[in-house]
């Protein structure tokens, strides 16, 4: 008899628990049906068709229209009569350590390699100016002959910046076989 009223009572209150979990999950479910979900809206690019002024359309040709080395100048100009400050460009784990002796630091820190170069045409043969006119277009990726050609008038000039140590020997050997002087930096 103990055993038949034990499993009553444990079966009632079985029976409890599913009725609640079934009342819980038919609540959800009602939640769920009456919120409105709102997919994610990826934002509109810059209005790029936006028309610009005619003074900042002239601005923009005129800037697109320089060489690196022009581009240097103007930036060097502009920080200048800006009044901005030089921002020393630092890696985010490059911060310094205040810990440290000087001595330790510099034995912690190992020998640097350089691994960006830069090319610059420094001078060239006159005579040979169509051929290093020719052979910069093909080398140079989106360079057409008329910008080429505006190029190596301005000489001396940086032709390729931040690329690799083969690369730049290859630049380099490619342009001194026509008639150019380049070094790399």
């Amino acid at each position: 008899m103990h055993s038949l009223r034990h499993f009553v009572r444990s079966s009632v209150r079985y029976t409890r628990r599913i009725s609640n979990a079934t009342t819980l999950r038919q609540e959800a479910a009602v939640a769920a049906s009456t919120t409105t979900v709102t997919p994610l809206q990826t934002p509109a690019p810059d209005a790029p068709n936006k028309p610009l002024s005619p003074k900042i359309e002239q601005l923009v040709s005129s800037i697109t229209n320089l060489n690196l080395l022009e581009v240097s100048e103007l930036s060097q100009a502009l920080k200048k009569r800006l009044n901005l400050p030089d921002a020393p460009v630092m890696a985010m784990g490059a911060m310094p350590s205040f810990g440290a002796a000087p001595a330790e630091e510099e034995e912690a820190a190992p020998k640097t390699v350089k691994t960006s170069f830069t090319v610059k045409l420094e001078k060239y043969d006159e005579k040979q100016k169509i051929a290093l006119i020719k052979e910069l277009k093909n080398l140079m990726e989106g360079m057409n002959l008329v910008q080429a050609k505006k190029f190596v008038e301005s000489a001396p000039a940086v032709i390729k910046a931040d690329i690799g140590k083969d690369e730049a020997e290859k630049l380099k050997d490619a342009l001194t076989k026509v008639g150019a002087e380049c070094s790399i930096d």
